[in-house]
């Protein structure tokens, strides 16, 4: 009997011995664990979807916000970067937690609108004031806190939808919005945006990625990089960061990007509109007049040759120079985000819009489509 029980545990421990090893997560080319990223908030589910093509490039994307949680791009030596700021995990995107934009899906209304008030065929609507008294991308539970219904998804592209009810944050209307997010084979991701409602309403949708293109955001600041914004004028702003209606030329302003320059030579200079926004936090006004086969703007890293080509349908372009990093969050790879750690480049209509009568109207009604259009494109030099 002694000599059954010695053999059985042999057999035992052979077996373990042969059996397969399990395996750990699957992590993402960025070093990320999908399992992370599956939670619920406020009873929908999230979870974490990844674009590859053959070149290498990956982009991770979550439901939450429809945010972009990592985008790996190759530099001049082929080497993957990590070029966008982030969380490890779904719950540190959770407002509660972090109340961050990182690459988000900004709506119902990406950047400010004053007093947080709109009047929409006679009618006035009172929004939330969650900054320095306006309005600021959409209220404090826009859809970047929101989930995202996972409507297709594939290697290349993924397809999210949100449904924005009547009194969504006091804006009018049931809204109906998506975003694309399509990955080309030669390192482009694109995406689009639409929306329709049952009622008049205004939509401008943009993406609040903040990039980093050194791929080492505890080390490099995107002062260092250079910067090229096609547009001849841009919107200045008064000391609570809301246009004040007018369109100024950029010639002879550090907001003169015409000319493809470091971002250093110009973002210190003593300039009111500079004081005013901390830094660059102002809409320029592009000359490409909606056709997105024309650069918007490019950001370029001198070190790694990697270089980020915006192109887009819309009239305008908010650059904002991560002015209020200020060294108190803590992202991937416990980095901490320090002041202009990363620089936004959001395709937008102009901030406030809607209370700006001579400016492209954001007013969307029953029966139309509400289109956007953006590509981020990365090459190198």
């Amino acid at each position: 009997m002694k000599k059954a029980i010695i053999l059985l545990s042999s057999a035992a421990l052979l077996l373990a011995a042969c059996a397969p090893k399990q395996d750990k997560a699957a992590l993402t080319a960025s070093g990320l664990n999908p399992e992370d990223f599956k939670s619920t908030y406020n009873g929908a589910p999230t979870a974490l979807y990844t674009l590859t093509n053959k070149a290498g490039m990956e982009v991770c994307i979550t439901n939450f916000g429809g945010r972009i949680v990592s985008l790996m791009v190759p530099d001049r030596d082929g080497k993957l970067r990590d070029v966008v700021l982030g969380f490890d995990k779904v719950s540190d995107y959770f407002p509660e937690n972090n109340a961050s934009d990182f690459g988000a899906a900004i709506g119902r209304y990406a950047n400010r609108i004053n007093q947080g008030r709109i009047t929409i065929d006679g009618e006035t609507y009172q929004l939330p004031q969650n900054n320095f008294g306006h309005c600021l991308h959409g209220g404090p539970t826009g859809w970047q806190y929101q989930v995202y219904e996972m409507v297709e998804a594939d290697a290349t592209h993924l397809k999210l939808k949100r449904f924005s009810p009547d009194g969504d944050n006091n804006f009018p209307g049931n809204v109906t919005a998506y975003v694309t997010y399509t990955l080309t084979e030669d390192n482009k991701l694109d995406i689009q945006y639409q929306a329709t409602t049952d009622k008049a309403t205004v939509v401008n949708m943009t993406n609040h990625s903040y990039f980093n293109l050194s791929g080492a955001p505890d080390t490099h600041r995107i002062v260092d990089d250079i910067l090229y914004v096609n547009a001849s004028n841009y919107t200045p702003v008064d000391e609570t960061y809301m246009t004040t209606g007018e369109i100024l030329p950029v010639a002879g302003t550090p907001f003169d990007y015409t000319t493809a320059h470091l971002i250093s030579d110009n973002i210190t200079k003593d300039d009111e509109q500079i004081r005013f926004g901390n830094g660059f936090d102002h809409n320029w006004v592009l000359d490409t007049a909606g056709d997105i086969t024309k650069p918007a703007a490019s950001l370029y890293n001198i070190q790694n040759g990697i270089t980020l080509t915006v192109y887009t349908d819309e009239p305008g372009i908010q650059v904002y120079s991560g002015n209020f990093l200020d060294g108190t969050v803590k992202g991937k790879k416990g980095i901490v985000y320090q002041q202009r750690t990363g620089i936004c480049l959001e395709t937008q209509h102009y901030p406030d819009s809607p209370n700006k009568a001579d400016w492209p109207s954001v007013v969307l009604r029953p029966g139309e489509t509400y289109n956007s259009h953006c590509i981020f494109a990365f090459t190198t030099k």
